[in-house]
């Protein structure tokens, strides 16, 4: 008990002290900020433990030593952290994009699995890695795991066009299912195990986790209809996510696109009732409540992230491979939104960008999160331990550089493509 309550004040305490200085002085998005400074103090205590200086990198070790980092975010977080985004999606502007969200979502992040996959196998061979070609694969699975809420955050402080950061949060919100059958075709490769067939997985994740999260949602909501108590109202909107969440784990679909839809209903039909709700929830008691949630979440996921660079084993080969894991990850990710375009098609685009200017932002707003780090140290006890670190490195060296380079230069590219954009049209009148 004494550690949990200590490892609870340190991470309030980076939270807290870090917001204060981002909101004085800073102002980037929070996300960014956060994991900026978990990652100095784990930079500053690897250097401390390694010079023997206060060896406080032990201290902090020790205190998450039993914390298990994968089972928290994909067993107890990551459900409500979707469904708290997903609430505050409007389905119209979602619907009026989903050619283009369904093809960023599902080939994007097929193509940059295997393009990735395949480049990684053959930087693998010239570097004498012994890594074969599906273990690429899957780590390539996971890499292609969008997590772009920051960069959104950033594309509207620059006023960007709400169809281009709806395609944006829409493949953030639906990337989940495709990663996750992604994953299970490459590690059934890899232990050769029963070889599962990709697109009867893709299905099996994507059509039934929507099936678990109407039929859940559908029957939660009628409950909340024949109650006038906001706090119950927020009671049954857990009780929709942990259900939805657990049915999907039980029947192995995907329970993070669930837990979207489950979102996406519930703030649909909340709509369509928002004069009651005006009555009965006259404090926004519900809507506060997953704001709190979906911030508190996050913030504990970053500096989660940034702390995990602890586990990072500092060597000769690390320094080799952190370009590569960029310069990898942005090729595989322009691959896969390029061909992912051409299924798009030219009227699809939203905001009257072209395909080069569309391909583009989405290459470099393609951030990637904590859900990727999770699923990586879940094959900890899979992979040699070899093997295990050179796949965790590259995992997190991906995340620090697009969460915080690409996050922190989102304002910059969106602003220089923006320029061509309105050039263009004028040229063209």
């Amino acid at each position: 008990m004494e550690n949990l309550l200590v490892g609870f004040a340190f991470l309030t305490g980076i939270i807290v002290i870090s917001s204060i200085i981002n909101e004085k002085k800073t102002h980037i998005p929070n996300e960014i900020a956060l994991m900026i400074v978990s990652f100095v103090i784990s930079a500053i205590l690897i250097i401390c433990g390694k010079y023997g200086v206060l060896n406080l990198n032990i201290f902090v070790i020790n205190l998450f030593k039993n914390f298990k980092f994968d089972n928290f975010i994909l067993e107890c977080i990551l459900g409500f952290i979707f469904f708290a985004a997903a609430s505050k999606t409007h389905l119209n502007k979602f619907m009026k994009n989903i050619i283009p969200i369904g093809s960023i979502a599902i080939v994007s992040t097929i193509v940059n699995a295997f393009a990735y996959g395949g480049l990684f196998y053959l930087i693998s061979i010239l570097l004498n890695l012994n890594l074969n070609f599906w273990v690429c694969t899957l780590l390539g699975s996971l890499i292609s795991l969008a997590d772009s809420i920051p960069a959104c955050e950033v594309l509207n402080k620059n006023g960007a066009s709400k169809g281009i950061t709806t395609v944006i949060e829409g493949e953030t919100l639906f990337s989940d299912g495709i990663c996750v059958a992604m994953f299970i075709f490459a590690k059934g490769m890899v232990t050769n195990a029963t070889k599962h067939n990709l697109l009867i997985l893709l299905f099996k994740e994507i059509f039934g986790a929507i099936v678990v999260g109407l039929v859940v949602s559908w029957i939660l909501f009628k409950l909340l209809k024949m109650s006038n108590n906001p706090v119950l109202h927020i009671l049954i909107s857990l009780l929709t996510v942990s259900t939805s969440y657990v049915i999907c784990e039980h029947f192995e679909f995907s329970g993070v696109i669930a837990c979207v839809v489950a979102g996406m209903y519930f703030a649909y039909n909340r709509r369509k009732i928002s004069r009651w709700l005006e009555v009965v929830d006259s404090k926004e008691m519900y809507d506060d409540f997953w704001e709190i949630v979906e911030m508190l979440l996050n913030s504990v996921l970053f500096v989660l992230v940034g702390l995990m660079a602890l586990s990072i084993n500092v060597s000769r080969e690390l320094m080799i491979l952190i370009p590569i894991a960029i310069l990898i990850n942005l090729i595989a990710r322009f691959i896969g939104v390029s061909v992912a375009t051409l299924f798009v098609g030219k009227t699809n685009i939203p905001g009257r960008y072209n395909l080069k200017e569309f391909v583009l932002i989405l290459t470099w707003t393609g951030l990637r999160g904590g859900t990727s780090l999770a699923f990586i140290m879940t094959l900890k006890e899979v992979l040699p331990i070899e093997t295990y670190e050179i796949l965790f490195s590259m995992t997190m060296i991906t995340i620090l550089f697009t969460t915080i380079v690409q996050g922190l230069s989102t304002g910059k590219m969106y602003r220089f493509i923006e320029k061509r954009r309105e050039k263009r049209i004028e040229e063209s009148i």
